[in-house]
C-alpha cells in the first residue's frame, strides 16, 4: 500500500479505528476539553470516579477545560488525571519542574493553577510515574476500577506516550503487556520534538524517560487521540490503514473496542503532493 496516495476522502475508510475530522488546531484543542467536560460533568452525577490518562501534547486544551470548569462551578474533587510520561535526566531522575520542558509543570501551569482552588483537583489525585515506583501505576489503575478515558497525541514513528517502537525483536504480543517503565528516547522522537520543543536544537531534548505502558492505555474502556501536526500527515495513514505492528504502536488501536482518532483538517491531507 503507498499510504501517500491515501486521499484525504479515502482516509479511514474501512479502518477499525474511528475518525474525525475537524477544521483548525483550536477546533481541536476544544474537541478534546469538551469531551474531558463532558465526562466529568457526567460521572459527577452519577456519582461516579473519572480516571483518565492525559498527555502534554496536545496542550491547548487544559486552560479550556480549567475555564469551563470554573465557569459552570464543576467539582473535580472526583477526578484522577494520570499523566503518561516524563523526561528524565542523565541519571534517570525526572527533569525538575522548573525546566521548561518538564510536563510536571506544565500542567501545574497550564491546568492545576488555572481551576478555582475550591473545584480543583487533590494533589494526591495528580499521579505521574516515577522511576522506582513503576508499578503503582497499575495498582492505582486497578484500585480505582480501571482507566475511562486515555487521551493523548502520537509521535512521528506511532508513538503513544512515550512507547517506542521496539530497535530489538520484541514481538507484538509482548509489546502490547508492557507496563510503565523507564527506556530510552528514539533519535526520530528527540529529533521532531527538538523541532516542536526547542526550535531544532535537539541536544536540549533529554535522551530518558518515563513512560505509563501500553498495558495501561490499551486497557481504557476508551481511547482519544489527537493529532495536530504537518508532520503526522504520513503515520495517520499507517495507523488507520496500515498492518497491526509494534513497529507502529498506535496501529494497535484497530484491535480496540472503542478507539477514535480526532485530526485537523490539515493531518487529513495527503504527505506529498506531485513532484515537480
Amino acid at each position: 500500500m503507498k499510504y501517500e496516495q491515501i486521499t484525504q476522502e479515502q482516509l479511514g475508510k474501512g479502518s477499525p479505528i474511528q475518525l474525525e475530522i475537524v477544521d483548525t488546531e483550536e477546533d481541536l484543542y476544544y474537541h478534546m476539553a469538551m469531551d474531558m467536560f463532558d465526562r466529568i460533568t457526567a460521572n459527577n452525577i452519577n456519582g461516579k470516579r473519572s480516571v483518565f490518562i492525559v498527555p502534554v501534547g496536545p496542550i491547548g486544551q487544559y486552560r479550556k477545560l480549567a475555564k469551563m470548569c470554573n465557569q459552570k462551578n464543576v467539582p473535580l474533587q472526583n477526578v484522577w488525571l494520570i499523566n503518561m510520561d516524563e523526561y528524565l535526566d542523565e541519571h534517570d531522575r525526572p527533569i525538575p519542574k522548573t525546566h521548561p520542558l518538564s510536563f510536571r509543570g506544565f500542567m501545574e501551569r497550564e491546568f492545576y493553577n488555572q481551576v478555582r482552588p475550591d473545584l480543583n483537583v487533590p494533589v494526591s489525585q495528580r499521579i505521574f510515574p516515577e522511576p522506582g515506583r513503576e508499578a503503582e501505576i497499575g495498582k492505582l489503575i486497578a484500585n480505582l476500577g480501571g482507566v475511562e478515558v486515555a487521551y493523548g497525541g502520537i509521535g512521528i514513528n506511532g508513538h503513544i506516550a512515550f512507547n517506542e517502537p521496539p530497535e530489538d525483536d520484541t514481538d507484538d504480543r509482548t509489546f502490547k503487556r508492557l507496563p510503565t517503565r523507564v527506556l530510552s528516547l528514539t533519535r526520530e522522537t528527540r529529533t521532531i520534538n527538538s523541532v516542536t520543543a526547542a526550535n531544532g536544537y535537539i541536544d536540549y531534548i533529554p535522551t530518558r524517560c518515563i513512560t505509563v505502558g501500553m498495558k495501561e492505555i490499551l486497557s481504557a474502556r476508551h481511547i482519544r487521540f489527537y493529532m495536530n501536526r504537518s508532520w503526522q500527515k504520513g503515520i495517520v495513514r499507517k495507523i488507520l490503514h496500515g498492518p497491526v505492528t509494534c513497529k507502529v504502536p498506535a496501529s494497535f488501536f484497530q484491535e480496540h473496542r472503542d478507539a477514535k482518532l480526532i485530526i485537523t483538517k490539515e493531518v487529513s491531507m495527503p504527505p506529498v503532493g506531485r513532484l515537480r
